[in-house]
């Protein structure tokens, strides 16, 4: 499904227009990445939690050389699925 689709799914589920749905849409992608660039975990009910992983250092290699590389350590953004979510994909 692309941002279009999902968008008129929205809006026809919520009963308003395109584009309040995509003000929606936009808006819950904004707050996610501001409560994770704060490093604020985020949880939706029925959906999941949102939250960053710690990543160590870690030793690796180039895979074009073979030669050894060090591998930063850093941040990532994560998504754990919601009890309900994962019920109804089986």
């Amino acid at each position: 499904m692309k941002k279009k689709e999902l968008i008129s799914a929205i809006a026809e589920d919520a009963g308003v227009k395109k584009v309040e749905a995509e003000k929606m849409l936009d808006a819950l992608v904004n707050v996610v990445a501001s409560e994770l660039g704060k490093g604020e975990k985020l949880t939706i009910p029925s959906l999941g939690t949102f939250q960053i992983k710690e990543r160590k250092e870690k030793e690796g290699r180039n895979p074009q050389t073979g030669e050894k590389m060090i591998i930063p350590a850093g941040k990532s953004p994560s998504f754990k699925v919601a009890k309900y979510l994962k019920d109804a994909v089986k």
